[in-house]
């Protein structure tokens, strides 16, 4: 996939940096002119002024008074460097009472100046006394050429240092964008070959920032779509082999009957009879998945006891529980605080419970569903005394045609889908089904369904 370069991220970031370095550093060399300039021309005020002063503090230390000062401070004013014109006056002299020595525009001779300028001026010091002030007449000095030529050398080092620092920008803009887009475009290239088929892809985290947790969540994604898709290929052949099994079967003996191969009898009908009920039961189990996963599996919600959900689920068993010689009993008060939920759902979870437990209890053991409240859920328990579940497979119990050996594998003509069946219908109430087992001794499955804050309020009163 080609992108353009004047529209790519890396281009506008180098852009970005780069406009940004060179305003940046513009403003400042502006700035900077100006300051120098100004502060230049303060000093160079300030030197003029410091000769001044000293120049009339000679002058009157030298006469006593201003006479002839004017004309004195006139023939003072050379030029500075050769070949340069002279200045024109820069200062005002006032004697002590405020009157014009050295007038200079707009000061005239015999002018008397404000004592608010005057406040502003340079005093004039002799023997501890004020003999007179100093005043300037221009805001800027006039500049020599070396002064100017020191200016021009100045703005043209900015100016360098603006270039300088363009390109400084522009190398470590371009690095800095490589840098910033490279996780980018590692999850460009993943993405294309998620598109391509390939869902397992990892791309490295290299940062801590917003990047590496974008990095970090589309690793978790691309993973979780990946252990989907082959839970789904899974599902796929598990679906595919559990209707392959009962049409086999049921197909061999029609095929046997209609050629006469076999002669029809009760026990060959009895036996496509119950293919096809598996057949049905599959059916069913993978239409109640379906509708969980799309979020349409309905509830009709009713005000039940535990102990009425316990004992239909235990009476529904009971006869094959005495077949097995399993002792199956319900432990629930009479007078537990009343459920909003399912019957027929919660029903179907129980019941899978207990079918599950007697094909795993031998003779002479015992199968009990219980009812406690803890807090704001209602416990419903099955706990069995049977074989037991090995510590590897307990995670996966809920999942989907998940076996854990070969000898549950199609046992009692069961779909594989009950366990996550009742997992999706407890979720659908708002609770969680737990399984806890120690292999060879018990296995004891947990169903924790919140209550309603009336009941809460009821039981507790």
């Amino acid at each position: 996939m080609k992108v353009d370069l004047t529209r790519s991220l890396t281009f506008k970031l180098i852009v970005a940096f780069l406009l940004t370095s060179v305003l940046g550093v513009g403003l400042a060399a502006v700035v900077a002119r100006l300051v120098t300039t100004r502060e230049f021309g303060r000093f160079v005020m300030g030197q003029l002024r410091n000769e001044f002063v000293t120049n009339a503090t000679s002058y009157y230390q030298a006469h006593g008074s201003w006479v002839g000062a004017g004309e004195y401070f006139r023939q003072l004013n050379p030029p500075r460097e050769p070949d340069e014109p002279p200045r024109p006056p820069q200062f005002v002299l006032a004697d002590q009472n405020g009157i014009v020595v050295t007038p200079v525009q707009p000061y005239r001779a015999g002018d008397h100046i404000p004592e608010s300028e005057l406040a502003r001026g340079v005093p004039v010091q002799f023997s501890g006394r004020r003999v007179g002030t100093v005043i300037d007449a221009a805001r800027a000095p006039a500049l020599s050429p070396r002064e100017l030529e020191y200016l021009a050398s100045t703005n043209r080092a900015l100016s360098l240092a603006a270039v300088g620092a363009a390109v400084i920008a522009l190398l470590f803009g371009a690095v800095l964008a490589s840098n910033l887009t490279r996780p980018l475009r590692d999850l460009i290239r993943a993405i294309q070959a998620m598109a391509s088929g390939d869902l397992r892809q990892q791309v490295p985290v290299r940062s801590a920032d917003e990047l590496g947790t974008l990095t970090q969540a589309f690793n978790k994604l691309s993973a979780d779509l990946a252990r989907a898709n082959e839970s789904r290929r899974q599902m796929t052949a598990d679906v595919a082999h559990d209707l392959r099994t009962p049409l086999t079967v049921m197909s061999g003996y029609l095929e046997a009957l209609r050629d006469g191969v076999l002669p029809p009898s009760p026990e060959r009908f009895e036996t496509m009879y119950q293919e096809s009920q598996h057949l049905q039961r599959l059916v069913e189990d993978l239409r109640i998945l379906s509708l969980a996963d799309a979020g349409e599996l309905t509830l009709n919600r009713e005000r039940v006891s535990p102990r009425s959900l316990l004992e239909q689920a235990a009476a529904a068993h009971q006869h094959l529980a005495n077949q097995r010689h399993v002792d199956l009993r319900v432990d629930a008060a009479p007078a537990s605080p009343l459920l909003l939920v399912d019957p027929d759902r919660m029903a179907q979870v129980l019941g899978n419970l207990i079918s599950n437990a007697l094909r795993y209890t031998p003779a002479g053991g015992q199968i009990s569903v219980a009812a406690t409240q803890v807090g704001q859920q209602a416990l419903l328990t099955v706990r069995d005394t049977g074989t037991g579940i090995p510590p590897d497979a307990l995670p996966h119990v809920f999942d989907r045609f998940y076996r854990g050996s070969e000898s549950r594998s199609g046992e009692g003509g069961e779909s594989g889908l009950g366990l996550a069946i009742a997992r999706s219908i407890v979720q659908l109430h708002g609770g969680t089904i737990s399984v806890e087992s120690i292999l060879g001794q018990e296995t004891v499955f947990t169903i924790a369904v919140p209550m309603t804050r009336a009941q809460a309020g009821s039981d507790s009163s």
